[in-house]
């Protein structure tokens, strides 16, 4: 970088010798035309260089917009080739791959664009993203974490950090992240739903009901979505609206945990036999599905009891249930004391 100060600047003795050695230097012009011929052949030569590459960039995004991927992949390596401090050509190529599905090569794309020009936020975010889709998690989040340091206010940086560290689990990591991309844009609902998500691991779950809630009106309804919201109803208490959440659930895409999440509902409003034919229903799905299966367990055990402890056909079923479900997930302290007392 050259010096700031200029020659004014400079001390008066040392200003003369600057100017002596000038003087002595008229003495071997050639050598120094020579030189100065020398420099100007390099430039001209990189100038044809950076023009070439440029060329190759345009012809990439020519085919690019017509759909020819594969000339253009090679155009954006070419640019490469001829320019390896080219960013726009990582950028170019890079973005073809990750369109592919071929996160390595994209991601190496990604990352050498970040070493050229390491404040470049396309290139600091776009190496986060496929960081992430590699599940290197980690690392998504210090390029996601310098792709902010550019640019603070960019909505998807945000909230693919969030959800990144969501995915490590830290939602107080999260939180401050998934806050700002809805502040940034209220009107999206999977930042909503994220930010839901972030509360809900942070046993926040009132403050997740709310942000469910607003991502509802903002998309279309998702199994996800629906279900993310039972549980945080559940987890408050509000059960009949956990109940109804998940009705509609089970109407639009029935499956395993929608069936045993609404049989838990329907035990706790005390809706026993409707209960019990949902933890069947999800077992029908998934026979495997232990949840369900302690669902069965406990239904039938509470027949068992409620008979005066004559059932005992309804005791063989909870414990055959309970058992079964012990063989799938061995670490459930709760259903071993109730096989170990009943059983």
């Amino acid at each position: 970088m050259p010096n700031s100060r200029s020659l004014l600047n400079v001390p008066i003795a040392l200003a003369i010798a600057v100017i002596m050695v000038h003087m002595g230097a008229c003495t071997s012009s050639g050598s120094s035309n020579g030189e100065s011929n020398g420099r100007r052949q390099v430039h001209r030569d990189q100038e044809v260089l950076d023009g070439a590459a440029a060329e190759s960039v345009t012809r990439a995004e020519m085919h690019r917009a017509e759909g020819d991927m594969n000339a253009a992949l090679a155009e954006f390596e070419r640019a490469i080739e001829v320019n390896p401090d080219l960013t726009v050509a990582y950028l170019g190529a890079g973005d073809i791959y990750r369109e592919r599905g071929d996160y390595p090569e994209a991601e190496r794309r990604y990352a050498k664009a970040a070493e050229v020009e390491p404040q470049s936020f396309d290139a600091q975010y776009k190496h986060g993203l496929t960081l992430q889709l590699l599940n290197r998690v980690t690392d998504a989040v210090r390029a996601y974490l310098r792709a902010l340091s550019i640019r603070p206010e960019d909505f998807e940086a945000n909230l693919n950090l969030a959800t990144a560290y969501l995915q490590l689990q830290e939602p107080g990591q999260a939180l401050p992240y998934a806050q700002r991309a809805v502040r940034l844009n209220p009107s999206s609902g999977p930042a909503r739903v994220n930010l839901g998500s972030v509360y809900a691991a942070m046993n926040r779950h009132a403050e997740a009901v709310t942000e469910y809630l607003q991502a509802a009106e903002q998309m279309e309804l998702s199994s996800e979505l629906l279900l993310n919201l039972a549980d945080s109803y559940g987890k408050t208490e509000r059960y009949a609206e956990m109940l109804g959440t998940l009705e509609q659930l089970v109407a639009r895409n029935p499956s395993a945990i929608a069936y045993e999440r609404l049989g838990f509902a329907r035990f706790r409003v005390k809706d026993y036999d409707p209960a019990l034919a949902s933890f069947q229903s999800a077992l029908a799905i998934d026979p495997n599905h232990y949840p369900a299966l302690n669902g069965v367990g406990v239904c039938m055990l509470n027949r068992f009891l409620w008979s005066d402890r004559k059932d005992r056909a309804a005791l063989e079923n909870a414990m055959g249930a309970l058992k079964r479900s012990l063989q799938i997930q061995p670490n459930q302290p709760r259903i071993v004391e109730l096989v170990t007392r009943y059983g």
